[in-house]
């Protein structure tokens, strides 16, 4: 059963990749033009801001503020979710949600 908005928490939702370096460019180009545009478009995303990574890891970093769990299950996002043609040339795929320390 889904939350309703009301009924849940705000928290960061973070994906990271690596894509060949033949596709990167466009990638890029469509990560900033076409699917940052739309998933801010979506019911409950917030904000949405791309890191390269200085360490480790998967090279991209995309850190988006998502009003709760509720906002996965719009057909907005269902709509526009994932990589779309770039998917076969993401690697390393990484998500984490993390949710804010409660005060005390």
């Amino acid at each position: 059963m889904s939350q309703s908005p009301q009924e849940s928490t705000a928290f960061l939702h973070i994906v990271r990749v690596d894509i060949d370096p033949a596709y990167e460019q466009a990638f890029n180009r469509w990560y900033d033009e076409v699917h940052v545009p739309a998933l801010l478009a979506c019911p409950g995303w917030l904000s949405a801001r791309r890191f390269i990574s200085i360490e480790d890891g998967p090279k991209y970093a995309a850190i988006y503020d998502v009003a709760g769990d509720w906002a996965y299950d719009t057909p907005e996002f269902n709509a526009v979710k994932g990589f779309m043609e770039f998917t076969p040339h993401v690697r390393n795929f990484m998500r984490q949600r993390l949710r804010p320390v409660a005060s005390s």
